[in-house]
């Protein structure tokens, strides 16, 4: 068993290592960044946040929404639009470093948990795809149940050696008392790098999460 073991430990460290060499980038400035976005308000809080961030810094960006989801892709470009016209925001003077994605929604409101099932794995095989693909340095969610996917193929993508990707969370202002279903998987499979809340009801009742106040 120990010489099983310690085969698997040598493959997995030579995959890594394969993995690193196929996937290794130039040392910069910038932060790939994945932003996922999602219906019932999740993408007008995410938006109303990352006009805060810089645009040369956050570079390059994917907006990543379910494939039901249409709203969602017409805001973004809007945001882009919009942002890529304010003097000194620091917009990519070559032209738009941003792009869109869509990925199967993986339980859509109502949906029996057994189904969910199966739509969130058939989801996982596009957003690993998509994560593998643009191997962001930063995911940043909000909640929405497109997350999850995204979430599970950045933790991997990040055992593997492909990318940073770290996850920051940032639980919706809404949420005064309880974590979203999204936002309750999250913290206790501990996936988040940092997991903000707004509110401090509810950082004393998930204590290892950070605090942030009202961000939006």
């Amino acid at each position: 068993m120990l010489w099983i073991l310690l085969q698997v430990g040598v493959a997995l460290a030579a995959l890594r290592f394969a993995l690193a060499l196929l996937t290794r980038r130039r040392h910069r400035q910038t932060c790939a960044t994945m932003v996922v976005l999602g219906s019932g308000g999740h993408t007008a809080e995410m938006l109303r946040l990352f006009k805060n961030f810089d645009a040369s810094v956050y570079r390059p960006r994917v907006y990543v929404a379910a494939a039901t989801d249409a709203l969602s892709g017409v805001k973004a470009t809007a945001f882009e639009k919009a942002w890529a016209g304010i003097p000194g925001k620091g917009s990519d003077p070559s032209g738009p470093a941003y792009q869109q994605a869509v990925i199967p929604r993986s339980r859509e409101v109502g949906q029996s948990w057994t189904s969910s099932a199966l739509s969130t794995a058939h989801a996982m095989l596009y957003a690993l795809a998509l994560v593998f693909r643009a191997r962001p340095d930063l995911v940043l969610v909000n909640g929405p149940g497109t997350c999850i996917p995204i979430c599970l193929s950045a933790l991997l993508a990040r055992m593997l050696g492909v990318a940073t990707a770290k996850i920051v969370y940032v639980e919706s202002i809404a949420r005064v008392y309880r974590l979203s279903l999204s936002g309750k998987i999250l913290y206790h499979a501990r996936l988040a790098s940092i997991f903000f809340v707004q509110w401090p009801e509810l950082q004393a009742k998930y204590p290892r999460s950070v605090l942030a106040g009202r961000l939006m």
